[in-house]
């Protein structure tokens, strides 16, 4: 039930997330392609915590969390790949700039040859489809987690050496760099809340990710400045155009939620490391964070399709 409740509760905050950036950016950003970019993102975000999650536990249990991962991941990746599928023809017909309905195989198909888009796009969904494929075929195998956090990886950036800085090296690789960043800070949290839930395992698995999210931190936030730099012409765009506005809503988050995070550093990880903060108030604190992280996620989704 927690878990189904985590799901409904994810769900609604990036349709609330999509609306809010797309009124935002408006008439820059298209609803319809930044709700598919967002659901498919965070998917791939969530993937690839789920396939990172099991080496935050000690060796002797490490395979029983790599257990209580092996159904989420099966379900994720497949809609991650689903997504990834629906998101092929929706860049079609906005590259040839006619309603989706009307795009056909043959326009679908040309763009995904033709364009570095479009084969960026087949990349990330051919990641997708093999994250899944070995979820479901070997999902115990030391040897196949090491591929799906590789493939899951690739998904996360595929796109983004296409995006808005494609033809700056350094503002690309920028990008690159805070996108992957921050799709392990947040699909590594993701993941504990969908396979942690006693309190013993908190105590051992929070010390871990709080090292590991601390990295992910101070590397987002560096990555994040140099695409910023490189995509604003000046600092009038950052209310003057619905890329820059959306790009202040973004700032501002990540302000708020490294806030919270350390705020979390300081109170929460000391105890649970002690066994004194119940699984509950655990799942609770780890859920709010993550609510503003899917925020986060969907803005920059809307960011990478805003005009």
């Amino acid at each position: 039930m927690t878990r189904l409740r985590t799901w409904l509760g994810g769900t609604v905050v990036v349709l609330a997330s999509a609306v809010s950036a797309w009124a935002l950016a408006f008439p820059q950003n298209p609803f319809g392609t930044s709700l598919v970019r967002a659901i498919a993102d965070c998917g791939a975000v969530v993937t690839l915590g789920l396939t990172l999650v099991p080496w935050l536990d000690v060796d002797r249990h490490r395979t029983q969390l790599a257990d209580h991962a092996a159904r989420p991941l099966i379900v994720v990746s497949a809609l991650w790949a689903v997504s990834e599928l629906v998101r092929l023809p929706l860049s079609a017909a906005d590259a040839a700039g006619v309603p989706v309905l009307r795009v056909g195989v043959g326009t679908t198909v040309e763009f995904v040859v033709d364009t570095a888009a479009g084969r960026a796009g087949l990349v990330c969904a051919v990641a997708a489809v093999a994250v899944c494929l070995l979820a479901v075929v070997a999902p115990r195998a030391s040897s196949a987690s090491v591929v799906t956090a590789g493939a899951a990886a690739v998904g996360v950036t595929g796109r983004t050496l296409v995006g808005h800085l494609s033809e700056d090296p350094w503002g690309g690789a920028a990008v690159a760099v805070h996108a992957l960043a921050a799709a392990v800070w947040c699909g590594v949290l993701a993941a504990l809340v969908l396979t942690v839930s006693h309190r013993g395992r908190w105590a051992r698995v929070l010390p871990r990710f709080s090292q590991m999210s601390l990295v992910c931190v101070v590397v987002l936030v560096i990555g994040g400045l140099g695409g910023a730099v490189a995509a604003l012409g000046s600092a009038v765009d950052l209310w003057a155009t619905g890329y820059g506005r959306l790009l202040s809503a973004k700032v501002v988050l990540t302000a708020v939620l490294v806030t919270l995070a350390w705020r979390n550093r300081t109170v929460w990880l000391p105890a649970a490391r002690t066994h004194r903060a119940a699984a509950d108030v655990s799942g609770r604190r780890s859920r709010v964070e993550l609510a503003g992280m899917a925020v986060g996620l969907t803005l920059a989704a809307a960011l990478a399709v805003t005009g």
